[in-house]
């Protein structure tokens, strides 16, 4: 009997004591209904109970795809929830165990400074969780870009580059920048630009961003401006009326200026001016059709090409007399022109508006000089600047105007 009883003892002190944080075998016995896993703890005697939660962090998963009975499980003890020894049972966990070993593993692998790639998973309030070889990373707002972002959800689902800021097993505190790689590709990004890049050249490049004032195209990991007056010889209000983000352009280096980092680029300059394409589509005697600009003293100018304005000058504008240009024609009325001369060099276009219209019958009898003149303000007189001999004005000479006078003296 007190064999037996030695025996008995003896197998209750074999028993394993469990204590929360301890890892421990379970194989598993059953699922009971409310998804949770029911399991016996290898060399401890008891039982312990693994939450859904515990088992994985997919809501949606089935808890009879992920065990079944029999199997065996490495979990991590987490809490108590009976206290006798024979019949105790634990709260165990599957995922705590395992983002233990990926913690272990993350803090042996890796340092600060170093450069991960990791996908988001979630997007919050202050910044983005990522997952870093199963560890959940945190990157704040501040952290993501080099400037402003306005939306966060644009980033859900990708995989981003980030440095280490802080890690720290114990505290399961894993912080990530993504800003401090992008300013180091910038960096390197600009030296290669500034080192391959001269004013004068073409290059291609892609819209990244815009404002009111212009354009910033992507160079190659380094940002060039092109302000709006530089974007189409047609006036722009705003960028965004013709371009879009991730379009292709091409854009002409206007000036590079390396302490400051900046890229001024020109999209208009790439393309024909409005003066070249009026040389070729608008030679002389070409009829067209145009806008009143705006009306001066002496004619009006007429927008015939965007860019492109033309002069009709009072005396062009119609074969009546007309005193003042604005008493016809005022700014936005659509007229047709003919052109008279194009000079692309010096930007100058002539046009009438005359010259399609039917000049007017003269009476039987009328001549040049009955026609009305424009009524002259009186000059001043002028000494004659020239002297004519000729027989047809008479040949008097000084001698013979003053010839009275020199009789007095003999």
């Amino acid at each position: 009997m007190n064999e037996e009883n030695n025996e008995l003892l003896a197998a209750l002190d074999s028993v394993a004591e469990v204590k929360v944080g301890d890892v421990v075998k379970g194989e598993v016995l059953a699922i009971d209904d409310a998804r949770q896993v029911i399991v016996g703890i290898e060399g401890a005697g008891v039982e312990g109970v693994i939450p859904m939660r515990e088992l994985t962090a997919d809501r949606d998963a089935n808890v009879n795809d992920l065990v079944k009975v029999g199997d065996v499980l490495d979990l991590v003890v987490v809490s108590t929830i009976g206290s006798d020894k024979e019949g105790g049972s634990y709260l165990l966990s599957k995922r705590r165990l395992e983002a233990r070993r990926a913690w272990e593993e993350i803090a042996s692998k890796h340092n600060v400074d170093d450069i991960v790639e990791a996908p988001v998973t979630q997007v919050v309030k202050g910044g983005l969780v990522v997952d870093v070889e199963g560890v959940r990373g945190f990157v704040p707002a501040s952290m993501i870009e080099n400037r402003f972002v306005q939306d966060l959800n644009q980033y859900k689902g990708q995989t981003i580059r980030a440095k280490i800021i802080e890690i720290n097993a114990a505290d399961s505190r894993l912080i990530l920048s993504r800003r401090d790689v992008l300013n180091e590709e910038r960096s390197a990004a600009l030296a290669r630009v500034f080192n391959e890049l001269s004013v004068g050249d073409v290059v291609e490049g892609k819209v990244a961003r815009m404002t009111n004032f212009g354009a910033f195209i992507d160079l190659g990991g380094v940002d060039g401006l092109v302000h709006v007056s530089e974007i189409s010889h047609e006036r722009v209000s705003q960028p965004s009326d013709v371009l879009s983000v991730g379009e292709d352009v091409k854009v002409k280096v206007l000036g590079l200026d390396p302490e400051k980092e900046r890229i001024s680029l020109s999209i208009k300059a790439t393309q024909p001016g409005p003066w070249e394409a009026a040389a070729s589509e608008a030679p002389e005697g070409t009829v067209l059709e145009g806008t009143v600009k705006r009306v001066v003293d002496f004619g009006a100018f007429v927008e015939v090409f965007p860019g492109v304005e033309g002069l009709v000058h009072v005396s062009q504008i119609s074969h009546k007399h007309i005193a003042n240009p604005s008493d016809v024609l005022k700014a936005g009325d659509k007229v047709k022109v003919k052109v008279l001369e194009v000079n692309p060099d010096k930007q100058r276009l002539s046009l009438s508006i005359k010259a399609l219209e039917e000049a007017p019958a003269r009476e039987e009898g009328q001549s040049n000089n009955d026609r009305p003149r424009r009524q002259r303000r009186p000059r001043q007189e002028q000494a004659p600047t020239n002297y004519s001999t000729s027989e047809e004005e008479g040949s008097a000479t000084l001698g013979d105007a003053f010839g009275d006078i020199f009789k007095d003296f003999n």
